[in-house]
């Protein structure tokens, strides 16, 4: 006879809710039935805006070669990789440009070399030292382990060294390892702006995964990342409830706790029954006013506060006389990082493609209109407008709360809430991205499978570099 039937239910529909229904159903098979709550529209931050009937990405816009999950996710889903259409880019420091990049690049890292010595090479080493070991995860979770905590997910990729990397700055630990204070304020700070929209005294770890982004190479999805998620739910057959989830309330029955999901939609107001839940909004008081009733002890409330930002999808005509040159014919770049200048107003700006690159394609001439992402923390004034573009047809704003204020003192949030309630967006605060994202939802899944059948070998375990290579 047929297993019994598990209902499970997803609280969001961005990346993270659709790659955990995703990987639950690859772990559970056909007994998991899922529903996926989403008020706002599935992909979350994935989002596109539209300009003269193209679409263009207005968030989560690159993915690192390295990220495995959402190679494989784009391989499942039968999706493309998008053209790559080369830019260079420069670092502004709102007087001038500290670093430009060249066509050729040999020329590049002799400019990085002549101005920042070793410091270049250090950074790189450093990076992929952390990356090496980050790496290891996609070997356990192959192996089916999982971990109960960001903690023991953290020291089973790196020890004491990785824990260390979430309570001191990305700016201490590389001049630790003798990157200059020079090459620090003006290439670190400006990628750490562009990514995350803070300083350099964000933590080494959160900091060492958005410099891993800026080197080497990285990709898009063609037609819009956002892709990802509404295939993962197709192929899941989820049942999408386009419904906003107001609190969880516990119940037993026969000893198993049983969990109520208390909805509103467009019909009102309503709940449903479930064994496992997981939660991929990020539970947080300026976030959602989520309640959870009849649990003992109480969930706690969730410490940290987020970082607004806000991206302007500009279509206008640069104006290149701001950044020194005159004529914007001779304009070379595609994107402008910036260092921490009091007096700049914006984080970072590329002339963006659309979703959609046709082999005809080519990035508009510095010259002509164009459209243009700027990213900054407060939403953009006239006068600010004025500065940046000579003119404009249509400016497209969109306000966030992306990113946790990564303040290094605080503790990192849980994974497990209760017996089967989960919590994945907690690993923003280890470092945000979408392989970050899809690691965490692999890892629910994994230890929500492990925990409902007592396979309790499969978690938290130590020393599982040994344990892997004796399996294998």
């Amino acid at each position: 006879r047929p297993p019994p039937s598990l209902p499970a239910a997803v609280v969001g529909a961005g990346l993270g809710g659709s790659a955990v229904a995703y990987f639950l159903q690859q772990h559970f098979g056909p007994q998991v039935q899922l529903d996926v709550y989403e008020p706002a529209g599935v992909g979350g931050r994935l989002a596109t805006v539209t300009v003269n009937k193209q679409q263009y990405e207005s968030r989560g816009a690159s993915i690192h070669a390295l990220s495995l999950h959402m190679q494989d996710f784009v391989k499942v889903l039968g999706l493309k990789h998008r053209r790559e259409v080369a830019g260079k880019s420069a670092i502004f420091s709102g007087e001038h440009f500290v670093l430009e990049e060249t066509d050729w690049y040999l020329l590049n890292l002799f400019r990085l070399w002549w101005h920042y010595g070793i410091s270049f090479l250090r950074l790189q080493m450093w990076v992929e030292e952390v990356m090496e070991k980050f790496m290891r995860i996609y070997k356990y979770q192959a192996h089916g382990y999982a971990f109960s905590s960001l903690e023991e997910l953290l020291r089973s990729l790196g020890g004491d060294a990785f824990i260390n990397m979430t309570q001191r700055s990305v700016a201490e630990s590389l001049l630790e390892v003798g990157v200059t204070q020079r090459f620090v304020d003006d290439v670190i700070a400006a990628v750490l702006r562009s990514s995350y929209g803070q300083s350099v005294l964000v933590p080494a770890f959160a900091g060492a995964m958005s410099l891993a982004g800026a080197q080497g190479s990285t990709w898009a999805v063609e037609g819009g990342n956002k892709l990802v998620c509404s295939g993962l739910l197709k192929l899941t057959k989820a049942n999408v409830i386009p419904a906003r989830v107001l609190g969880v309330s516990l119940h037993s029955s026969e000893g198993r706790a049983l969990y109520q999901v208390h909805y509103e939609g467009s019909e009102g107001q309503g709940s449903a029954f479930y064994d496992m839940v997981v939660v991929t909004t990020p539970l947080h008081p300026s976030r959602s006013n989520f309640t959870f009733e009849n649990f003992d002890p109480p969930i706690a409330d969730f410490p940290g506060a987020f970082q607004p930002s806000v991206t302007s999808v500009v279509h206008g005509y640069l104006n290149s006389s701001y950044f020194g040159f005159p004529d914007p014919k001779l304009f070379p770049f595609a994107s402008i990082l910036t260092t921490d200048t009091p007096d700049l107003f914006f984080h970072a700006m590329d002339n963006i493609c659309p979703v959609n690159i046709s082999t005809a394609f080519r990035r508009k001439q510095p010259q002509e209109a164009a459209v243009w992402r700027v990213l900054s923390q407060q939403p953009l004034d006239k006068q600010q407008l004025k500065t940046l573009f000579r003119s404009y047809y249509s400016v497209q704003v969109t306000e966030w709360q992306t990113y946790p204020r990564y303040d290094a003192a605080k503790s990192l949030p849980p994974i497990v809430l209760h017996e089967n309630l989960f919590y994945l967006s907690g690993v923003e605060w280890l470092a945000s991205s979408m392989e970050m994202i899809a690691v965490a939802a692999k890892n629910v899944a994994l230890l929500a499978y492990n925990r409902w059948h007592q396979d309790l070998e499969k978690i938290d375990q130590k020393d599982l570099m040994h344990k892997v290579k004796t399996e294998l």
